[in-house]
């Protein structure tokens, strides 16, 4: 990634350990640091806990030692799962009840009370984020039904696939950090914000899916299969942040998987099967290349 964004200067670190110097000279922090989603949350607990929630507490307090005027904090629309049905804003009494959920709730409330004349915290709740990037994610619901449709020609539908879920591309949710960052202090300043582009139904991002594929001559089957214990299922409004910010996500998902289907080598099984492409196979690489290295040094 350094080698493809050359004008940025790149600092590898922990935000577990914070080091303040790395803020010299910064205005704006988009704070998209830890664990993302609930499947790395519940693998994790720990790790989710300290960069979720301790870290963004901790992140808060550097930024008002060092000067920062702004953070925008990447939280999460799961926020608003388990409500029940309805259409959510901002206002919403949400109840996490998840791991990841819980650390991003704890990690926004951090932040609200953090705010002061100088210190401006912004919460983006994200929608399920999907698309194209150069480190490509398998593991998000949309990305995942292309690469499932390309290597096993069928998608599995849980229940029929007739949840609800709040969809953002990633290059939407970018565009939307860079408006908060932009926007006059009075019309973000402790603000909470919903960013997605539609509300989806998982049978649909499916039939999506399927019909992109189909349209370049490969056949995907759908397959309704028993719900699992854990299902996510909720609808949310990015009306607020249209009407405060003037922006509003506008890449749909069909144009993402079209791009995706344009850009990503469909025939390379061993790179779309590659750890690398899904976050709890790579930690688990991780830990398995740590875990060699500490017993490699504890012989010699």
């Amino acid at each position: 990634m350094a080698a493809q964004l050359p004008q940025v200067e790149w600092i590898e670190g922990d935000v577990r350990a914070w080091d303040d110097r790395w803020l010299e000279g910064i205005e704006v922090v988009s704070h998209l640091a830890g664990l993302s989603n609930d499947p790395t949350a519940e693998y994790n607990p720990q790790a989710n806990w300290e960069m979720n929630a301790v870290a963004t507490e901790r992140l808060a307090e550097a930024c008002k030692r060092t000067g920062v005027r702004r953070l925008v904090f990447g939280s999460s629309a799961s926020l608003y799962d388990g409500l029940g049905p309805g259409m959510y804003d901002e206002t919403a009494a949400v109840e996490p009840r998840g791991a990841y959920s819980q650390s991003k709730r704890y990690g926004e409330e951090a932040l609200l009370a953090a705010a002061s004349d100088a210190f401006s915290p912004v919460i983006l709740r994200q929608g399920t984020v999907y698309g194209y990037s150069p480190r490509m994610r398998f593991d998000l619901v949309v990305n995942t039904f292309v690469k499932d449709a390309t290597v096993f020609g069928k998608l599995f539908l849980h229940g029929g696939g007739w949840q609800w879920r709040p969809l953002v591309d990633v290059g939407d949710v970018a565009r939307a950090h860079v408006a908060c960052y932009e926007a006059p202090r009075e019309k973000v300043h402790a603000e909470i914000f919903n960013v997605m582009q539609e509300n989806y139904q998982i049978r649909e991002l499916a039939m999506l899916v399927a019909g992109s594929l189909s349209i370049r001559g490969r056949r995907v089957e759908l397959e309704e299969t028993p719900l699992p214990k854990f299902v996510r299922d909720y609808r949310m409004s990015n009306a607020k942040m249209t009407a405060a910010l003037r922006f509003t996500p506008g890449v749909t998902v069909l144009e993402s998987i079209d791009e995706m289907l344009k850009r990503l080598p469909l025939d390379d099984l061993s790179w779309l099967l590659h750890p690398r492409r899904y976050n709890i196979a790579w930690m688990t690489v991780l830990e398995e290349v740590h875990a060699s290295q500490r017993s490699f040094a504890s012989i010699y």
